[in-house]
């Protein structure tokens, strides 16, 4: 039995509730869709009439979503999404298929774009497309097949390929020090340290791991990526936390400075993850068993 069409509201109604809930305005919707305002208002009152359930609030000409179609439009978004990514796919076409992957953004730039080329002449026929995220993902809300992620392996529902088990050091401008590393962690206390927003505990599992359980709160600046973390400390601004990867070319012409001993192995690694739905997925296939290959190697990193 097929959907009764009162139930399949047209997508452009769908879209401008969509963008209400996102945009908090009917005059943001109206220009995102390029539409008039009183166009929007159709499309609501439309929808509205369809489904026979009240969707908009109207409070002296502001518009806004009723908890109803707040808990509606949360539902319809992957929805919406998914559409869209089908479409693009389909307008795409490439012979061999397409992958849509997350990938965190430093790590993604630094480790895996470097490998690309090679697959791209190993598979010349599939297209993969990276969009970066730096917060947990969720597979059901968001239209990947796959995405670079670092934790523990402990994502319900998924698969996952460990790419390389992490190791940290705690580095700084060389005039941070000008007597050289302290000969104990403890006084890197004294100087300020620069925290990563997607790691808060980082500097506290550090000083577990030099044998000091108690450091307590820990101030410093806060920074959203390992690029601008990276350039802070390069700057003296204080001491980061770095994944050795990311700091050899650093280290080595003496740009920074390990602040130290010698780097330790952090909880959790990257790992391709993707989720068991998609597991027989051919391009999905082709790419993780081509990324084995890339697993955990000790070889240089391409530049």
């Amino acid at each position: 039995m097929g959907t009764p069409r009162r139930f399949l509201p047209s997508i452009s109604s769908l879209r401008a509730l969509e963008a209400l809930d996102r945009l908090g305005s009917a005059s943001a919707v109206a220009e995102e869709m390029s539409l008039t305002q009183s166009a929007v208002s159709r499309q609501f009152q439309s929808l509205e009439t369809q489904l026979e359930v009240e969707l908009i609030r109207r409070d002296q000409k502001r518009l806004s979503l009723t908890p109803a179609a707040q808990e509606y439009v949360g539902e319809i978004r992957q929805a919406l999404n998914q559409i869209a990514q089908a479409s693009m796919n389909l307008h795409l076409a490439p012979l061999g298929g397409s992958l849509n992957l997350a990938i965190l953004p430093t790590f993604g730039m630094r480790w895996l774009v470097p490998r690309l080329p090679e697959f791209a002449r190993r598979h010349p026929d599939i297209t993969i497309n990276m969009s970066t995220r730096h917060r947990p993902f969720n597979f059901a809300a968001e239209p990947f097949d796959a995405a670079l992620h670092f934790g523990e392996a402990d994502w319900p529902g998924t698969d996952r390929l460990l790419l390389k088990v992490e190791r940290v050091l705690p580095v700084c401008a060389p005039a941070l020090l000008p007597n050289g590393p302290p000969e104990s962690p403890q006084a890197l206390l004294k100087l300020p340290l620069l925290h990563i927003q997607t790691r808060p505990k980082a500097w506290q599992g550090w000083f577990r791991q030099m044998g000091f359980d108690n450091v307590g709160a820990l101030p410093g600046t806060i920074h959203d990526q390992f690029s601008t973390i990276n350039q802070a400390a390069l700057h003296g601004l204080g001491v980061a936390l770095m994944p050795s990867y990311l700091v050899e070319q650093d280290l080595a012409v003496g740009r920074l400075i390990s602040a130290f001993s010698d780097a330790v192995e952090t909880v959790g690694a990257y790992y391709l993850v993707w989720p068991r739905s998609k597991s027989d997925d051919p391009s999905l296939r082709e790419f993780r068993h081509w990324l084995a290959a890339q697993a955990q190697s000790e070889d240089t990193l391409p530049r």
